[in-house]
């Protein structure tokens, strides 16, 4: 059973004093720990990367002044729930809820509060818009986590936005095969099943460590990769949790092992209350050079900020092209020295 109070989560494990002055109160989220995370937490070491990302402490209260809505999307909103911020694709929020609620979550304005799950009115509201709108070719089932609603509900979901527009990718996002992978069942592959006709479905998933990949949690993954559906690892730069460059090599190469994609590290967004887990952008940069070095290009996530006031999602990476010179660029090897590159002569 998850645990949703410092109370009871003192019964299971000791707590730091940091983790114990932690309020649900200003920047803070609700705090709720799934089984399977529990399980795979070290309970005697309050700076275990895995226990960083899921029990809350007194950093989260002191407010730095930042924004609870970073990327714009309110403003962005052109239904109740369904976010227009790039003119080919859109996000649809399905439900404020998720099995575990991360510390680092940049949408602590909505999640776990009491929107709770998508209504039919507002399914049909997104799914007019997503008519009107041709321009839209991929839309993210997002949240809050898209598999805390019941397979009817997804069923009905997808049956909808399918019926709407079936050529657009649906992007599956969730954290639950780390959360819960027990939600997986026979029953609820069968409704994803069902509803692979027309454009794909992509999985979206966010392991941010490799002790993430349990078993459980990869043989959940597979039941989608099996049925022909890729998957998309999403994680997010935390101090303390994966800020090294073995850590991320690991990472990379354990999530490759078990088919899937190394897609996007990304900074962490500039939400009140999360600073306390945010990298620097120096040593962002430093990690992506490193890693660069170490993995192959199919292993070597994209190293992403999505900029603050909506800004859009830029690739941060070293500056290799040093400039034009005389015909001849000049190019920096990721290992020693430069190298010259020909400018093609047009006129030829």
């Amino acid at each position: 059973m998850a645990v949703s109070n410092l109370e009871e989560l003192e019964k299971i494990m000791p707590l730091s004093e940091d983790e114990k002055k932690w309020r649900e109160i200003g920047p803070s989220l609700s705090m709720l720990i799934s089984d399977h995370i529990l399980s795979i937490i070290d309970k005697n070491d309050p700076a275990d990367p895995i226990r960083r990302e899921f029990v809350p402490t007194r950093f989260e209260n002191i407010g730095s002044g930042e924004s609870i809505d970073p990327l714009m999307e309110v403003e962005h909103s052109r239904t109740e729930r369904l976010i227009h911020r790039y003119s080919n694709r859109a996000a649809l929020l399905v439900t404020s809820r998720c099995f575990a609620y991360c510390r680092h979550c940049f949408r602590r304005r909505f999640t776990s509060n009491d929107d709770g799950k998508i209504s039919k009115e507002e399914i049909r509201e997104a799914s007019n818009y997503l008519k009107e709108h041709r321009e839209i070719r991929e839309v993210l089932l997002t949240g809050g986590d898209m598999f805390t609603l019941s397979d009817d509900e997804i069923d009905y979901l997808l049956r909808e936005l399918k019926s709407a527009r079936e050529d657009i990718i649906y992007r599956l996002c969730t954290r639950a095969f780390l959360s819960a992978p027990e939600r997986f069942t026979p029953s609820l592959l069968a409704i994803i099943k069902r509803h692979m006709h027309g454009a794909p479905f992509l999985l979206m998933c966010q392991f941010n460590h490799p002790r993430e990949l349990t078993e459980k949690a990869v043989k959940a993954v597979s039941s989608f990769i099996d049925m022909g559906i890729p998957a998309f690892n999403q994680a997010v730069l935390l101090e303390g949790v994966n800020d090294s460059v073995d850590v991320q090599e690991e990472l990379s190469y354990a999530l490759l092992y078990n088919r899937i994609k190394p897609y996007y590290l990304f900074q962490g967004d500039l939400v009140d209350g999360t600073a306390h887990l945010r990298c620097s952008l120096r040593k962002g940069l430093e990690i992506e050079k490193d890693l660069r070095k170490r993995v192959s290009g199919v292993a070597m996530p994209q190293y992403t900020i999505d900029l603050p006031e909506g800004g859009g999602k830029v690739v941060l990476t070293e500056n290799y092209v040093l400039g034009l010179k005389d015909g001849m660029w000049q190019i920096k090897s990721p290992f020693q020295g430069k190298r010259d590159y020909p400018e093609k002569d047009e006129s030829v």
